[in-house]
């Protein structure tokens, strides 16, 4: 078989045609030793630079599954890819790095098959609300006992729903996948254009398989009576709807681990670029949750001990709307808005750096520098929205929750 993408006809999934998706079918060769991913089948996809709203740093979890007989449910959100170890078996049978599920059968002799509506589920708490763009069901290493197709609803629910409350037969679930085949041992991608806020996904795997990892592209929606109630939190966290638009540099790891909660626990969970053979820096730029009045500052270099960054330098920009200046390019420079509020400071190795700003200064936009390269692991400023900003966030989660 072809290790090229098989695209679905456009009519299974309407849209098809116009929104850029891996589209994968049918068995992946049996394993035949080394690099087992030396054959995975993944494509580019156009979402994936999104945070992952599912991520379990975020709070998301598998509440429940109707079946996870062979390999347990809580596998489809770990972190990083799925293993595989050709010499690892249990007493079920062959040890899984994902969820997977038993055969299913019919119901007697002359009916042995499974009906066309059996399938089995799986409960998804996102770990932030938010806009879903894009869905990842990747099968790694389920070359013939994958899904022959999947299904995704969405619901956004307040509080902590229950399985059973989810589950309830009233609880009015959209459809963001409609029944799609799918290949095995491949990143499946599957484009939303959704524009509404959900809380849970329910994952359907027809008729049952196996499912290595889910991975849920999107934008945070943060509940702005929560952010309101709290005061003073951190404008630029990941849950509380910050953003990383654009870096320098990626070689090493995403300038969004800078944003992700916590700190961090090793190297890569930070912000690492390669070393520099210019004159020039390293940047990030971020747009804030909303328009915001930042008032102390917290630069991490947690972990990088030969690599962090010499020196860092923030500035901010205020757009006006809460919304953020979506510039291009390098960022900017002063001459463009950009105003100074921490000169260029000395950092200390695996260390966190605190600053408490001279008087507060408001910004939808932040640009960190750092000189001349390395990284930095989390960059917290802490504040308030203004009367604007939280105005603007209250109406755009009006509109996304209908």
């Amino acid at each position: 078989m072809s290790d090229a993408p098989q695209h679905s006809d456009s009519a299974q999934h309407p849209g098809a045609d116009r929104l850029p998706e891996a589209r994968f079918t049918g068995d992946a060769r049996p394993y035949a030793g080394g690099d087992p991913y030396a054959d995975h089948r993944s494509e580019d996809l156009p979402f994936t630079h999104l945070p992952d709203l599912a991520d379990r740093r975020l709070g998301g979890g598998v509440v429940a599954a109707n079946d996870e007989f062979f390999a347990e449910r809580e596998n489809l959100l770990k972190p990083g890819p799925a293993e595989f170890d050709p010499e690892h078996f249990g007493h079920k049978g062959k040890v899984m790095d994902g969820w997977e599920t038993r055969r299913r059968r019919g119901t007697a002799a002359k009916a042995p098959h499974p009906g066309a509506e059996d399938h089995d589920w799986a409960l998804v708490r996102l770990g932030t609300p938010g806009v879903i763009r894009g869905i990842v069901v990747d099968t790694a290493h389920f070359r013939g006992n994958y899904p022959q197709s999947v299904s995704i609803e969405a619901v956004a629910l307040p509080g902590t729903p229950s399985p059973e409350e989810l589950l309830d037969p009233g609880v009015a679930w959209t459809v963001l996948v409609p029944r799609t085949a799918v290949g095995g041992h491949a990143a499946n991608g599957f484009a939303v254009d959704t524009e509404r806020r959900f809380t849970h996904l329910r994952v359907n795997q027809h008729p049952d398989g196996g499912i290595a990892r889910l991975r849920v592209h999107g934008e945070v929606v943060p509940d702005p009576g929560w952010l309101t109630a709290l005061g003073t939190f951190d404008l630029l966290a990941l849950e509380n709807g910050g953003t990383a638009e654009d870096a320098s540099d990626r070689f090493y790891s995403s300038p969004a681990n800078t944003i992700c909660p916590g700190r961090s626990q090793k190297m890569d969970d930070g912000w690492e670029t390669r070393r520099r053979r210019d004159l020039e820096n390293d940047w990030i730029r971020y747009r804030l949750a909303a328009q915001g009045e930042i008032r102390a500052v917290e630069i991490d270099t947690a972990y990088l001990k030969g690599n962090a960054a010499g020196w860092a330098r923030l500035s901010v920009r205020d757009a006006g709307d809460g919304g953020g200046a979506g510039a291009g390019g390098d960022g900017g420079t002063e001459a463009e808005g950009w105003t100074e509020v921490l000169p260029r400071t000395r950092l200390q190795p695996d260390t966190n750096h605190r600053f408490v700003l001279p008087e507060p200064v408001v910004a939808t936009d932040v640009r960190i520098d750092i000189y001349p390269d390395g990284g930095i692991s989390r960059l917290r400023l802490f504040g308030s929205l203004t009367e604007r900003g939280a105005a603007r966030l209250a109406a755009r989660h009006q509109e996304l929750n209908g």
